[in-house]
């Protein structure tokens, strides 16, 4: 695979070995002391200890306290980690949770108080006024492309809410996007991810705010995962697919600047609530509302249907997607994952006000995302 370079705005260095070119770029920039941010199970793994063999000459410190749905006290605490080793750049090294934690262990570094008064809705939101250190990162995982977003999600300590912080200072001076990375992730792993992934892109799609440049980005997304997902969960070592699942994450990570919809409201509250994966959340939500969706907006399922390369127009659009999940192995709804029925006020309550369900093609209210959870579960 030859790695290509691009920037959409982030510069991303794409292909099998790209992880090698970390400590060149980290050089030629004057930076010696990284900190790498990743969680408790990829730290002790081969995976990390080879990466680091590609940064001799370096200081380098490893911050491994994200775990779970990240919260704010594992960013507070990376941010320690950080001034303790007298860092001078962050890595980030892992899925979601460790890219999220990594952006904003930098911002917390250098800034007072804590991550929560830093996010878009904070009532006395901190204004973000200090340069951040310099940040790359390493996805491992293809699902949430947190790589090349603006964004970090944090939940609060005790409610386990999830809040975001967004600012374009967040992003990534360099992605490392290097497929090799993936490929012994699990098949449930690769599964929950890559329909994360592609929740991103049809979501994003669905979102009736404006945005034809992420349209075009979310189909072409959803095209290259669609055609990859089943191949890299049935054969973890085709390259090729896990190549594809990882552009179609950054694709999709890109399209939802534009907006996201209701299955993420949902999957965030089962996030909080059940501290379920998020890609997982995403899974089992996502059929149940697009299935609701769909008289809202036909046309676009229609798109959707030919892009995943569908016969028979949209009408054929869901029906696809619960193949796929049974496929991939995502069986059962959300009772068979651990979620309870005495759970369901909270869960309608946080869906209700999540910020990621105003841009839904449909409105949602909290009868809305009640019947959509009964019908999930």
């Amino acid at each position: 695979m030859t790695i290509t370079r691009f920037a959409f705005p982030t510069p991303i260095h794409f292909g099998a070995g790209a992880r090698r070119l970390v400590a060149g770029h980290l050089n030629e920039a004057g930076l010696r002391r990284p900190l790498i941010v990743t969680d408790r199970g990829l730290a002790a793994l081969p995976v990390l200890a080879e990466f680091r063999s590609h940064l001799d000459g370096l200081t380098v410190a490893v911050f491994d306290g994200v775990h779970g749905n990240p919260t704010a006290r594992q960013v507070m605490a990376g941010a320690a980690a950080f001034r303790a080793h007298e860092a001078d750049c962050v890595i980030g090294f892992g899925g979601g949770a460790a890219l999220d934690v990594a952006k904003v262990v930098g911002l917390m570094a250098v800034h007072e108080g804590d991550v929560i008064e830093y996010v878009w809705d904070h009532p006395q939101v901190r204004p973000i006024v200090h340069p951040l250190p310099h940040f790359v990162a390493l996805p491992t995982t293809s699902g949430t492309g947190s790589e090349v977003g603006r964004s970090a999600v944090v939940a609060e300590n005790d409610s386990h809410v999830k809040r975001a912080v967004f600012s374009a200072h967040l992003l990534a001076r360099a992605v490392f996007a290097d497929p090799e990375l993936t490929l012994a992730l699990p098949p449930a792993i690769t599964a929950a991810t890559g329909i994360d992934a592609l929740t991103h892109n049809i979501e994003s799609y669905l979102s009736p705010a404006y945005h034809p440049l992420c349209d075009g980005i979310a189909l072409e997304g959803l095209r290259i995962g669609a055609r990859a997902l089943a191949r890299a969960v049935s054969d973890p070592g085709d390259l090729a697919a896990r190549g594809d699942m990882m552009m179609a994450s950054m694709m999709g990570a890109i399209a939802f600047q534009k907006d996201l919809g209701s299955v993420h409201a949902c999957a965030h509250a089962l996030g909080a609530v059940a501290d379920l994966h998020h890609g997982l959340a995403n899974a089992l939500m996502i059929d149940t509302v697009l299935a609701w969706n769909h008289d809202a907006v036909p046309r676009r399922f229609d798109e959707l249907a030919h892009a995943a390369g569908l016969t028979g127009g949209g009408a054929a659009f869901v029906p696809w997607l619960r193949g796929l999940k049974s496929a991939i192995g995502i069986r059962g709804g959300l009772a068979a994952h651990g979620v309870q029925a005495g759970q369901m006020s909270r869960l309608v309550e946080l869906a209700s006000r999540d910020f990621a369900g105003a841009t839904n093609p449909r409105p949602a209210g909290p009868a809305d995302y009640e019947r959509l959870f009964r019908e999930a579960m």
